[in-house]
């Protein structure tokens, strides 16, 4: 049943975490004022949704001329913890990007490690880029996004002593919608032109769509990230539609599905708002909080 209204679809997701869980919302204009939320400042484990500030401020230090983004990297299974410099290694079989393992042993550039880690979510080309990046400016990128102190990159991927020392990468549903926007509007904080338009570029070319972009409209123009893990899903998208002001869905989940009935609850948000802006009949609207946080 499509939504009429943000109202009922606040009411739908109540429904969804009556026994538990949350899902936050963050649905905004590309000047990154938001137009209707739900719990968007809650806290979620991050899962792959830090890829993101990584990718910005690795085009960062390139148009800096700190990082040749034709360098080759050597693709090595072996990582140093974030908590302590222990040695630690990934787990192939927990990575979606095959093409990156593929070249252990071998190099891949700092090219392809960014645009693998957005768009296949690569966990072994991530901690590879964070490596030569740096945690320091990937702090500095969520800062000049006007980022909350909630939304933290501490470590890389399967640094287990760093997660048992407390270290984690949290990410809330309204910073990464300040992200994504400050990234669709090209803002000069995070570098301008130059560093935002390969950022879009590379999210445009997502491989896993069936999350935000599977609720919408089949053709509508997206650039997204996803983020999941077991009892996690997250998807932040850019939506530019041919038919209305482009904006920016951010949906959090952490909640006691399935992998597929995750993503099919992520679908589900992003299409009920989509109904509800259409029958809105208008582009753009005035910044709407859901009940709950309009009464807190």
């Amino acid at each position: 049943m499509i939504s009429p209204s943000f109202d009922d679809l606040d009411a739908r997701l109540d429904a969804v975490t009556r026994n538990g869980g949350t899902v936050s919302v963050w649905l905004g204009d590309l000047d990154g004022r938001a137009r209707w939320t739900r719990d968007a400042g809650v806290p979620h484990y991050a899962a792959s949704t830090m890829k993101l500030p990584l990718v910005v401020a690795f085009e960062r230090r390139v148009v800096r001329g700190e990082l040749d983004p034709d360098t080759p990297v050597e693709v090595r299974n072996l990582f140093h913890s974030a908590a302590d410099s222990s040695p630690f290694t990934m787990d192939e079989a927990d990575d979606q990007d095959p093409e990156t393992w593929a070249a252990v042993g071998g190099t891949r550039t700092l090219r392809q490690l960014a645009e693998h880690a957005l768009t296949h979510s690569g966990n072994l080309a991530t901690n590879l880029l964070l490596d030569a990046v740096g945690r320091d400016e990937v702090a500095v990128v969520l800062a000049a996004a006007d980022c909350s102190p909630a939304t933290v990159v501490a470590r890389g991927i399967e640094d287990v002593a760093a997660r048992e020392a407390g270290l984690t990468n949290t990410v809330t549903a309204a910073d990464l919608g300040v992200l994504l926007s400050a990234v669709a509007r090209r803002d000069e904080r995070l570098g301008g032109e130059a560093v935002c338009g390969p950022v879009e570029e590379i999210l445009s070319r997502q491989v896993w769509r069936d999350q935000i972009p599977a609720g919408l409209p089949e053709g509508t123009w997206t650039a997204n990230k996803t983020g999941w893990v077991t009892g996690v899903s997250h998807d932040a998208c850019l939506v530019r539609p041919a038919d209305r002001d482009p904006f920016v869905l951010v949906v959090c989940t952490t909640i006691d599905l399935g992998e597929e009935d995750a993503a099919r609850l992520v679908a589900s948000v992003a299409r009920d708002v989509w109904a509800t802006v259409a029958l809105s009949g208008e582009p753009a609207g005035p910044a709407v909080a859901s009940p709950a946080e309009r009464s807190a």
